[in-house]
């Protein structure tokens, strides 16, 4: 721990460490690679390396794909997913390590290699050890194997998948505060223990932990829903912006990089990192596990945006319009009828709102009653109302949360009312080719469909097939299950103006 502490230190005082040897062959390599899609790996001021357009892309395009050098499940013990293709249907589990479960066989032979090296050390662990195998000590894990059997030539590797790649990411250890170090030296104890046979350098396995940290991306599936974590070494050289031009998704495990909008050649494709619908502030600090400071158009904007998205409403609950900060006066002044409110006042029935919230989040989690859970959050939706404007960010969090209530207790109607008065909001924080539009279009048709009000059900599933097209690309089942829930609405439109012609 002390060796990997003085390591990083030195390396803060030396400005990094010095570039590796052989790295120009696997960079040649990967530029070849990434020319014949289009792209290159590009020196971009003040970020370092970034990933080029070298021809033009349209909205839609998949600019680059990449399957995981390693993945594993969020949830192992219980069996969340498939380890290979991520799937969530029929899994079962490896019957002698119990530790990875499979959708079939065919996952189950694509993974045997790596996994007989796995199941064999897991195998070996006592269950008080098991139990220590959390999901970033098994990437680890399976990371180290992947390396191990492609150095041996037993699975091939490629421009974009070799280790090299993962070697020459960066791992900010000199930013690193030393209770994280002495954690990833832990965690590097633990691997070894897990892998005693193969002979390892725990100071770069600590290293790797870090590189985890702030280049390792959460596979979710369509619908934005975590399932597991994965390195892709090749996407993570895409940098990140608070206005992207570009979305990454997931189909099963593969991930799938597309553009937002038309890029002209030599422009820089960027993704978010985080959740872009929240204040300068919030953006910046979510931002902090990558040790760096977002600059781009958005972040060095004027704090109007930021006003709008804090969303306190004016005192005047006839006025729509929302509070700007007044510093030199302690106050906030209404942008549209000049009203001010006290600025201690505002944050005071903020935090008791908050801390309302906090318990109701607390309560949800512990298995309180949805029925009941409703309640309190529409307790908590009627304060906010009185306090924050219709865009504000934490009235469209408490509407998402009953939204889900409602979902779960089958209530539809209600359900469908809070879908609909998060749509505004979300085209208003997000750009409009966002897949957090589109889905709640989806989510919104879905519910009119049921209830049958087929013409807006229509509309809704044509919105979220606008946008979800580009997002999502054509191909997977999950737009394929979208454009025959379309097709369906409009040939029942149809059939009903058709009737009403006939009659």
């Amino acid at each position: 721990v002390s060796a990997l502490i003085s390591q990083a230190s030195g390396e803060a005082a030396s400005g990094g460490a010095s570039p590796r040897q052989g790295m120009a062959a696997w960079a040649e390599q990967l530029q070849r690679e990434l020319a014949g899609r289009g792209l290159a790996v590009a020196s971009v001021p003040g970020k370092g390396r970034g990933l080029v357009a070298a021809r033009s892309f349209f909205p839609g395009e998949v600019i680059i794909c990449q399957e995981p050098y390693a993945s594993t499940p969020n949830r192992i013990s219980v069996g969340s997913s498939c380890d290979h293709c991520f799937a969530s249907g029929n899994l079962r589990k490896c019957s002698v390590c119990r530790v990875a479960w499979y959708c079939g066989s065919v996952c189950q032979k694509e993974e045997w290699k790596l996994h007989q090296l796995e199941c064999q050390a897991i195998s070996a662990l006592t269950e008080e050890r098991k139990k220590m195998l959390t999901p970033t000590i098994r990437l680890m894990v399976k990371l180290i194997l992947r390396r191990k059997l492609q150095s041996e030539k037993a699975i091939p590797s490629s421009a974009t998948d070799n280790y090299d790649l993962v070697d020459a990411l960066e791992s900010h250890i000199s930013k690193v505060d030393d209770n994280q170090l002495v954690l990833y030296a832990q965690m590097a104890n633990l691997v070894q223990l897990i892998l005693p046979s193969i002979e390892l350098d725990l100071k770069e396995i600590a290293h790797t932990f870090s590189k985890f940290a702030c280049n390792a991306h959460t596979i979710c599936d369509p619908e934005l829903r975590p399932l597991g974590t994965g390195l892709f070494p090749a996407i993570s050289i895409i940098n990140h912006s608070c206005v992207p031009n570009a979305v990454l998704l997931f189909e099963g495990r593969t991930a799938y990089v597309r553009a937002l909008q038309p890029l002209s050649s030599n422009t820089e494709v960027s993704i978010s990192y985080i959740e872009t619908a929240a204040t300068t502030l919030k953006r910046h600090n979510d931002l902090k596990q990558y040790f760096f400071t977002c600059t781009c158009p958005r972040c060095i904007k004027d704090s109007e945006e930021d006003a709008l998205l804090e969303g306190y409403r004016c005192k005047d609950q006839k006025c729509d319009g929302f509070l700007l900060p007044d510093s030199g006066k302690k106050a906030y002044t209404c942008q549209k009828c000049s009203i001010s409110r006290d600025e201690e006042e505002v944050k005071k029935v903020s935090s008791e709102i908050l801390l309302l919230s906090d318990k109701a989040s607390s309560f949800l989690s512990s298995g309180i009653d949805n029925s009941e859970a409703g309640s309190v959050y529409k307790t908590i939706e009627q304060l906010e109302q009185k306090h924050y404007h219709s865009f504000s960010t934490t009235l469209l969090h408490t509407r998402e949360t009953l939204l889900k209530i409602y979902m779960e207790l089958q209530d539809w109607q209600t359900a469908l009312m809070y879908c609909r008065l998060t749509i505004p909001v979300y085209e208003r924080v997000y750009p409009p080719f966002h897949p957090m539009v589109g889905l709640q279009f989806y989510t919104c048709g879905k519910l009119e469909w049921l209830l049958e009000y087929t013409e807006d059900a229509l509309k809704s599933l044509t919105r979220a097939a606008d946008v979800l097209r580009i997002t999502h690309g054509t191909q997977s089942q999950f737009m394929k299950e979208l454009f025959g829930k379309l097709e369906e609405a409009r040939a029942e439109v149809s059939f009903r103006l058709s009737s009403g012609d006939e009659q």
